[in-house]
């Protein structure tokens, strides 16, 4: 199975594009959360009823599931030269949740992806207006085996007046099936974290 690009050359022209969010307008409080921890299938309309007594089977699922990874939603960007403690920490990043939708082409499925990544203000960010971030997108099979994957680089402006800032990323993905059903493959996004802020995350737990 691959899954690349939609702006490979043979495929269709597709986009990445990034939203930045007007200063003041976001807000905790404001946002939706997402369940991300399945992929709910909408049962069919009929005029009619089946005469059979069984129960009719559940519809396969025309879209992969797609999650961010709960494990994997925030990352540490250190200011240069300090502790890895979080007085230490520059900015925070999250990636706060991901919409999406898709469009079946033979056996292939076109995955459109809308992923909310917020920058947040660390004790240590002194002046800097602005953090780089990578996330990255995999899809995965029934048991979990990463099919692919393919890292994202963000960058979020963080006014200096404002303690956090955020970005809408549109990215448009294929998934080839390989004869599997879309509901067998899983898209999933996480931060790509250094070994660093592995364990920086061991050691402080809830940050």
């Amino acid at each position: 199975m691959a899954f690349r690009s939609s702006r490979g050359g043979a495929l269709p022209p597709g986009t990445r594009t990034l939203a930045a969010w007007p200063l003041g307008a976001w807000t905790l409080g404001a946002r939706i959360a997402l369940a991300v921890s399945g992929l709910a299938a909408l049962p069919g309309c009929s005029l009619f009823s089946s005469s059979s007594s069984e129960p009719a089977a559940a519809p396969a699922a025309a879209c992969p599931a797609v999650a961010v990874l709960k494990s994997l939603s925030q990352t540490a960007v250190f200011a240069p030269g300090a502790e890895r403690k979080p007085a230490g920490v520059a900015f925070y990043g999250v990636l706060s949740e991901v919409e999406s939708k898709c469009t079946r082409s033979g056996d292939a499925v076109l995955v459109s992806l809308d992923a909310v990544v917020i920058g947040e203000r660390g004790p240590a960010s002194g002046g800097a207006t602005s953090v780089d971030l990578q996330y990255f997108i995999a899809a995965t099979g029934p048991d979990d085996t990463i099919l692919s994957k393919r890292t994202l680089p963000v960058q979020i402006a963080i006014p200096a007046e404002a303690r956090r800032a955020g970005i809408t990323d549109h990215v448009q993905e294929w998934v080839y099936l390989s004869g599997r059903s879309p509901g067998d493959v899983r898209v999933v996004l996480g931060f790509q974290q250094t070994p660093e802020v592995v364990q920086f995350y061991k050691n402080f737990r809830g940050r």
